[in-house]
């Protein structure tokens, strides 16, 4: 058993090893998602005592819940490496091709946003998924020939953002679909105090429960809004924080009592005062913020809808009751 190591194969995946320092390194340190630690434990389990590498996993679920930091666990649980790259960098069959040419006997593969390889690339996995087995095309035109290669035994982890977006065939390869779900307050406190122990900031409880309250049950947000709280507290105090310290520098920083941004309570005040609670379409709805409909959709619409206060209907956005007493009471 090799011993467990990062290989970022891209530089967009300079910020997973930034970050590693931060990252729990076993299933027994991960925080929360108390079903998936339950089935991985299994499915890992079970792979160890076989001596076998663990079946292919696909992790679903918003940005910023763990997935990247459960394929470090899976690879560190499992005494493999670990090789990371994402959907849209593997433009060619012959990018990925090269990937899992590299890859040792139970090696870990971690594709990021899985759901926008292309179809050639998705082609050429089928048969690694399964059969462990790629073909490679040799030269150009009538001359050309292909070539069967044996991969060694490597187990796939998978994340989306879009489960909707993967195809049938290539879910269905998949021996472990999992969804990561939201954390709650008293999740985010233990990472958000398991963070400062690792960073060595100074945090009262009572500090580390309102960062907590106002992460929207995203770890990676705790994980922010602790930094820019420390880094408050080094230029306007002593680096201590306490629950006034907190409050000053979420207040600050713009962060209100539901985690809300600038441009979240742009979008409410969008919808109540410009447009009258709505409805109104999404594109017309992001030019009033100056922001892409994409971004509004997929980063801010989200949360919005979870704490109930904007809604979809077949019109367009609208705003409900909670938005109009949240603006009139910040």
């Amino acid at each position: 058993m090799r011993d467990e190591f990062l290989e970022p194969i891209l530089a967009s995946d300079r910020e997973v090893a930034d970050e590693v320092g931060l990252r729990p390194r076993l299933l027994d340190d991960f925080v929360g998602q108390r079903e998936l630690k339950e089935h991985l434990d299994i499915v890992l389990g079970a792979a160890k005592q076989r001596g076998q590498a663990a079946d292919h996993i696909l992790l679903a679920g918003p940005p910023g819940l763990g997935k990247t930091t459960m394929a470090c666990i899976v690879a560190a649980e499992m005494g493999v490496a670990l090789h990371i790259t994402s959907g849209p960098a593997l433009e060619r069959a012959g990018d990925l091709a090269a990937i899992l040419t590299k890859l040792g006997e139970g090696d870990v593969l971690f594709i990021d946003e899985i759901h926008r390889l292309s179809r050639p690339v998705e082609e050429i996995l089928y048969p690694a998924m399964e059969d462990f087995q790629i073909d490679i095309v040799v030269g150009k035109g009538p001359a050309a020939s292909s070539i069967r290669l044996t991969l060694p035994r490597f187990t796939l982890i998978g994340a989306t953002t879009r489960t909707g977006m993967i195809t049938g065939p290539l879910r269905d390869r998949f021996g472990l679909v999992a969804r990561l779900d939201y954390y709650d307050a008293a999740e985010l406190d233990a990472i958000v105090q398991r963070t400062s122990r690792i960073l060595d900031v100074p945090l009262s409880d009572d500090a580390s429960l309102h960062i907590a309250r106002r992460s929207r049950g995203t770890p990676r947000i705790a994980n922010r809004l602790l930094r820019r709280v420390r880094d408050f507290a080094e230029v306007r105090g002593d680096g201590t924080i306490n629950s006034t310290t907190a409050l000053e520098a979420l207040r600050v920083f713009g962060v209100d009592e539901l985690g809300l941004d600038k441009v979240d309570r742009a979008i409410l005040r969008s919808l109540c005062d410009q447009f009258d609670g709505g409805p109104v379409g999404l594109t017309t709805l992001a030019i009033a913020v100056g922001e892409q409909p994409e971004t509004v959709e997929d980063v801010y619409e989200p949360f919005l809808i979870q704490q109930g206060l904007i809604a979809r209907t077949p019109r367009g956005r609208v705003a409900m009751d909670a938005a109009r007493s949240h603006l009139a009471n910040p």
